[in-house]
């Protein structure tokens, strides 16, 4: 068991850790791809559409960029239709999510070989399961058999393995439509314009205001966490101060606070109301900024969540990642490629840390590198829990073949600061 104080510090510093840590990092690589589809009006939402051989390959190069921008910019295309699963897997298992950054920052020639294995991998086995189903049919039978009592009658309409979302509405148009814009159908500010209470006006103003001072917020959170990189992702005090301790902790807490409130009330008020959902063009830059806030602000929602599950459960089961990733010879693999099954980026950012310091082979980064998949699962998540479940499962395979195959037919590869 864990004391009162220590659980207090451990929520404190997974609300502080998890905005800077990532969230700052995601926010700046949706606002770019979002920025690209207002300059390019929604010109590369068709050219997926119009490119079906070649979607793989380019949800593969959105999840290569550091950070999870990309890939979480991918998962509502999938909602809507507009690329296939194979595409979805490619995506997550190229995800280099933002552990990239402390690979970048503290091992350089590591990442090249790590994430272009990844890359690669996830390009073949996108296509394979395209071409060739791979058992997406049983596995999507499965989950859906679990998964019916855990949903109060389960997930509705198309499967998975037939080629599309496994949720209510989407064969209605629901979930967005070429003539729709991505829009869904009674969006959070048509709702609120219906409620006419004296709340409305002053709720909105405030909320335009909180979204104001995310920005703010979040570019602080990404000088802290540039800095936090570059010093070797150090241990930092939880702090109120004019120094790096004391902009990592005000911009954590401050970047926290508006994301819930921005997901959980704001959304009401002013934006589209649901996240997730895709957008081919953008009325304004302000509009872009805002799409990118409250998609980043649901993000933050689950990354919090996933911070707090991963921390009270290694405080309470005294689980040890370190020794996990030590784990002996073909194991060290298996175990980079078994962590990257949990969501989010905080056990990855540890790994990755790990092999920094030296501590795991070059082969248990790669395996962990090709089956995360960040926090772009997130966004999956929330709308297609069935779809999110099967593919990282998929991210997996490629993950141990790889991984394995490193092990035996290159096992003194050394980049960085990794081992052997």
């Amino acid at each position: 068991m864990i004391g009162a104080q220590e659980a207090l510090d451990i929520f404190a510093f997974s609300v502080r850790d998890g905005f800077v840590q990532v969230s700052a990092f995601v926010a700046i690589t949706v606002l770019v791809f979002s920025y690209v589809q207002y300059r390019t009006g929604g010109r590369m939402v068709t050219w997926l559409e119009n490119h079906e051989r070649l979607q793989p390959v380019a949800g593969a190069l959105l999840g290569l960029t550091p950070g999870c921008g990309g890939a979480i910019i991918a998962m509502p295309l999938y909602i809507r239709g507009t690329i296939s699963f194979g595409t979805v897997v490619a995506t997550l298992a190229a995800t280099a999510g933002d552990s990239a950054f402390v690979i970048l920052a503290l091992a350089p020639e590591a990442a090249i070989y790590a994430y272009g294995l990844a890359f690669v991998s996830a390009v073949l086995f996108g296509y394979a399961i395209d071409l060739y189903g791979l058992g997406v049919g049983r596995v999507d039978s499965a989950v859906e058999r679990v998964s019916r009592p855990m949903t109060d009658g389960g997930f509705a309409t198309t499967s998975v393995a037939e080629g599309g979302p496994s949720i209510p509405g989407y064969d209605t148009g629901e979930y967005g439509s070429a003539s729709t814009h991505g829009h869904s159908r009674s969006s959070g500010t048509d709702r609120a314009s219906e409620d006419e209470s004296w709340l409305h006006e002053p709720m909105r103003t405030i909320s335009h205001g909180v979204h104001v001072l995310w920005w703010i917020v979040a570019f602080a959170g990404l000088v802290a966490g540039v800095e936090y990189l570059r010093r070797g992702a150090p241990e930092v005090a939880m702090e109120l101060g004019p120094t790096f301790f004391g902009l990592f902790t005000v911009a954590g807490l401050l970047g926290t606070t508006s994301s819930f409130y921005l997901h959980f009330v704001g959304r009401r008020y002013i934006g589209e109301g649901e996240a997730g959902r895709v957008r081919e063009s953008f009325a304004s830059t302000y509009e872009t900024f805002q799409h990118a806030a409250m998609e980043t602000a649901m993000v933050t929602v689950w990354v919090i969540a996933a911070y707090l599950l991963y921390e009270y459960s290694i405080a309470i089961f005294a689980l040890d990642v370190g020794a996990l990733a030590a784990a002996a010879g073909i194991f060290a693999p298996i175990a980079g490629a078994m962590l990257g099954l949990i969501p989010g980026c905080a056990p990855q950012i540890v790994f990755a840390t790990l092999y920094a310091e030296g501590e795991i082979p070059f082969s248990a980064l790669t395996a962990n590198a090709i089956s995360q998949d960040g926090d772009a699962l997130f966004p999956l998540l929330a709308i297609d829990a069935k779809a999110a479940i099967i593919a990282t499962i998929y991210t997996t395979i490629p993950a141990l073949l790889t991984g394995v195959a490193l092990y035996f037919w290159w096992p003194f590869a050394n980049f960085g600061f990794g081992v052997a």
